[in-house]
This record gives structure tokens, sequence and C-alpha cells, in this order.
């Protein structure tokens, strides 16, 4: 999961009433292969290679299985809703489209904290990365182990972030860019080159695990394949990008299968390449990763360059950190400021960041981190934060594809730049597949792998239900206590149909199809909603 998304629209002229309005620019700057690049650039990451690797040949099955029933279908449905919702808000507005800003707002609050639970993941793989980097190898492994040491440069590496965040966000993009090539794309294809060569050499091969489908019987094996969904997660953020295609219905799902086809190669490859190295009992889900960097050089006579490569990963951990420091609080903050946040926590900085709440996030993973004291092990902690994060990311997930089922009822009329194809049969099979694969992780999500030590199984799953229980019960107690001060007056937000048209979302929509409603609708439509807003359950 390696989340950045790239706005594409700029501020026009203000409307009658001052307000500014917001539309696209770059209507045909993305082509097909640009598309596929960015949907490849957002999802690829190494850092989950060595769970799936446990698997052996079997993790190809699963790679296929997800991008089949996750990837592909999610894709599509976030594409016809960003062609047919253009106006700011992506998945804000698509949810509260359908169901209202309750809902709308708890997706919102869902995916920042994805990243904010999925974060101890990446900061104690950076921590491991940092132990392979200089000292001896007999070494290694101990230190990238050790509990206080993990959690010591975790929250170091993180504030760190956080404390360059504050200084604005061309430092943080910086970052972030130069991360993404060393971090990712160089050691992807440096893996996958040396395991090819290490095979055709005729070196020892340990991937003894040939049976392509699992076991179905026993779901205990089959758990940290449920994580694979959140490796393909932020497809929601690049569906925007939809609507600067010159011809979406023909490109679109063209540059999807060609950007399936590039991210299942190289997760199936490179998890690959760690079986090969490194036999299964032996993987660890936060070292194997370097362990086989400094196999594979080592089997070739130059074992100091994995120390190189720990060192290049690192660098790609703190790119990583960086992006999402920022990013995921921006967009909470944009939509905070129609008023789901006090105003005390909407304010930026010189810079113009978010520093309180940016400040908050720090706090949870802080706290997240802590969970290292009461689990048996650090690969024990990073699991239980990969599956936590699996699980909320999906609840979200489910939220949008019930907004696509409901929107597609409701509003039938909508002018869409993009249809999911295959008329009604293609919605059944794709929301089908979306839904059955999400809710199969969302329950194997919440039990113990047998693959790896967790300690006890009760304390595992209790930490999972009320972690989840507490995170999901945040954003509708804060919805449910906003009140009208806490939005900005300052803050232009389109309003949505249903208010325009004076229904409620569950209402059918009475527009004729292709119907736009004019700038005075409009703005009618926003004055009853900020003079509403905190004072009826939709608004």
């Amino acid at each position: 999961m390696n989340k950045k998304s790239v706005t594409t629209s700029d501020e026009s002229p203000v409307t009658a009433s001052g307000r500014k309005k917001i539309v696209s620019t770059a209507k045909g700057s993305v082509t097909m292969a640009a598309m596929a690049v960015l949907i490849v650039t957002s999802i690829l990451s190494l850092r989950g290679l060595p769970s799936e690797a446990k698997y052996g040949v079997q993790s190809i099955f699963y790679y296929l299985f997800a991008a089949l029933v996750f990837l592909l279908p999610f894709s599509l449905v976030c594409a016809e809703l960003a062609s047919t919702y253009t106006k700011s808000g992506g998945l804000y507005r698509w949810v509260s489209e359908a169901f209202g800003p309750r809902w709308g707002w708890t997706a919102m609050y869902l995916e920042w904290q994805t990243i904010v639970i999925w974060f101890p993941t990446v900061l104690m793989f950076g921590a491991a990365s940092l132990a392979y980097i200089f000292w001896p190898e007999s070494f290694d492994a101990a230190l990238a182990s050790n509990k206080v040491y993990t959690i010591v440069i975790a929250m170091l590496m993180y504030w760190l972030a956080t404390f360059n965040a504050f200084r604005g966000q061309r430092s943080a993009n910086l970052l972030s860019t130069c991360g993404g090539l060393v971090g990712t794309i160089i050691p992807g294809a440096v893996l996958i080159v040396l395991a090819v060569l290490y095979v055709c050499l005729g070196k020892q091969v340990n991937l003894t695990d040939v049976s392509f489908f699992p076991d179905f019987g026993n779901a205990g094996t089959i758990v940290l394949a449920a994580s694979i969904f959140l490796f393909y997660a932020g497809m929601e953020l690049q569906a925007v990008h939809i609507n600067d295609m010159s011809n979406p219905a023909r490109d679109f799902p063209k540059s999807v299968f060609l950007a399936i086809i590039v991210i299942v190669a190289v997760y199936a490859l490179g998890t690959l390449a760690i079986g090969i190295i490194i036999p299964s009992d032996n993987i660890d889900l936060l070292q194997s990763l370097l362990v086989a960097y400094k196999s594979l050089w080592a089997s070739f006579g130059l074992s100091w360059l994995g120390n190189v490569m720990a060192l290049l990963i690192m660098i790609g951990v703190i790119g990583q950190i960086s992006a999402l420091v920022t990013g995921p609080a921006t967009g909470l903050m944009a939509v905070a400021q129609s008023g789901y946040l006090p105003r005390s926590l909407q304010t930026v900085n010189k810079n113009g960041v978010n520093k309180p709440i940016l400040l908050i996030e720090g706090v949870f993973v802080s706290l997240l981190c802590l969970v290292l004291i009461v689990l048996p092990t650090v690969e024990s902690a990073y699991q239980i934060m990969s599956q936590m994060a699996t699980i909320i990311y999906l609840i979200m997930v489910l939220l949008i594809y019930g907004a696509f089922i409901r929107l597609r009822r409701v509003a039938p009329g909508r002018k869409r730049g993009f249809r999911v194809p295959g008329g009604k049969v293609g919605e059944v099979i794709v929301c089908g597949l979306g839904i059955l694969g999400a809710l199969l992780a969302l329950v194997l999500s919440f039990l113990p792998p047998s693959q790896i030590s967790t300690g006890s199984p009760v304390v595992y799953v209790g930490i999972i239900i009320i972690g989840v229980a507490v995170f999901l019960a945040i954003p509708l107690v804060v919805y449910a206590r906003r009140k009208p001060s806490w939005r900005n007056p300052d803050a232009h937000f389109y309003p949505f149909d249903w208010q325009i048209e004076g229904r409620k979302p569950d209402q059918v929509s009475k527009w004729v199809p292709g119907y736009e409603p004019t700038e005075q609708e409009v703005e009618e439509a926003e004055t009853v909603a900020i003079a509403r807003h905190g004072s009826e359950p939709h608004m």
C-alpha cells in the first residue's frame, strides 16, 4: 500500500455569490499508459512480500484471486463513481451522495484511520531495514527483533517525518518522490533479476511447496493471504484521474488490465524470489526481504551489497512515511472544514500545514506502536496492525460498493463518463465478486494466522475486535456531536445532488437523464446546507 495522488484541477473564477468554482482543466492529459503507471505506482510496495512468501507457489494463486475479486471490480466501480461525480470530495462525495454525510464522513475518516493503523507496520519495517544497514550480520536479526529498539526507532522516524512535514508539502513531496524511485522500483527490479540469475546458475532452491491451490479446509493457514487486499489498496484515490482521460470508456479498462498484469507479476516474482532463497519455516514478516537480498548477493560473492539494498529500502520507507504523514491528513482536513471537526483542529501554520491533525495522528501512531509491549514478538505486532488496517479498509470498501449500488438505482439518469461494462449483468458480477471477496477477507482478518506466533489467540482476537470497534465508533460519535460553529465560513463544498434537488439520499431523482443543475440552484442548495449544518441527520 503506497498511496499517492496527483491533483489535476485548478480554481476558476468565483460564482455570483463569491464562492469559488472548481473545474477540471486537464481533459486528455492522462493517456492509457499514464493511467496504468499511476495505478501501479500508487499500489506497488515490497514491504508485504515476505508474508506471502510463506505460501510458496500458492502465493501466485492468492495474488491472482485477490486481483480478480478485489482489484479489478473495485477499480471499475471507483472509475464509474469518479466519472459520475466529478466535483471535489472523492469517496466522501460518493458515499454521501448515496447515504448522506454521516456515512460519507465515516468513509473518509476510515481511509485516514487505515493509514494511521498501517503506519506502525511501515515503521517496524523501517526499523528492521536500519538494523541491516550497518551492523554485523550475526547481530542484525537480534536487533531487528528487539522490542525496545523497534519502538524507539519507529517513533523517532515518525516524529522526524512529522516535524519535516511542518515545513510544508514541497519538502514532503521531495522525500516521497526520491523514496519511491530509490526504495521501491530499483530494489524490486534488483530482487527479481537476482533471483532469475540465481535459478539460472543452478543454485539451491528452497521453494519446495509446489501446490498451486491452498487448503481451503484450514482457515488458519490462509489468514496471511487476506493482507493481499491491503496490498492492492489505493484505487479509490487514483480513480479520480479518469476524468482527465480523452476516452475513459475505451481506455480505462485497458489501463486497469495492464496495471494488474504489472502489479501481479512484480508481486508474484518478488514473492517467489524470497521463497527461493529462504525456507518457508524460516521466513520472518519483517526481516526476510532484507535477508533475501543479503543471501542473493552473497551467492555471487557480493554480500556487502545486501547492506546497500537495506539502505535503499530504508530510503523508500522514509519516502512512504513522508508522503503519508501529510496526504491523508490533508484530505481529512478538507472535509472537516465543512463542519466535521472543531475549528481549533482546522488551523494551518504559515506553510499551510494542519499541525493539530498531524499531532493527533502522531499520538494515535505512537499508542499503536506500544502494542509491542503486550504482544510476544515484533512480528506478531506487525501482523496484528496489518490485519486491523485491512479490516478498517475493507469496511470502507464495502461502503463504496453500497454507494455504487444505491446510486445506480436512485440516480439512473446521471451522466456517467464511464460505466461498468455489461449492464445489469455486469453490475451483478462485478459487485458480487467484489463484495464476496471483501467479506471473505474481512472474516479471515479476525483470525490468528497459523504460520507465525501471535501469543494467546484470545488476546490477539480481542485486540483486533476492541481496536476495530473503537476506530469505527470515533467518526460516528464526532458526527453526532458536531456543531454549526465547526463549519469554516470560508470553505466551499459543492452541494450533493440530493441537496440541490431537495430530496433525501434514498429517494429516486426526478431529474431527466443528463440534467445539469443551474448555478442558481447550486447556490441556493449550498446556502441551505450551510444554514442546516448540525441541525438534522442528513446535513
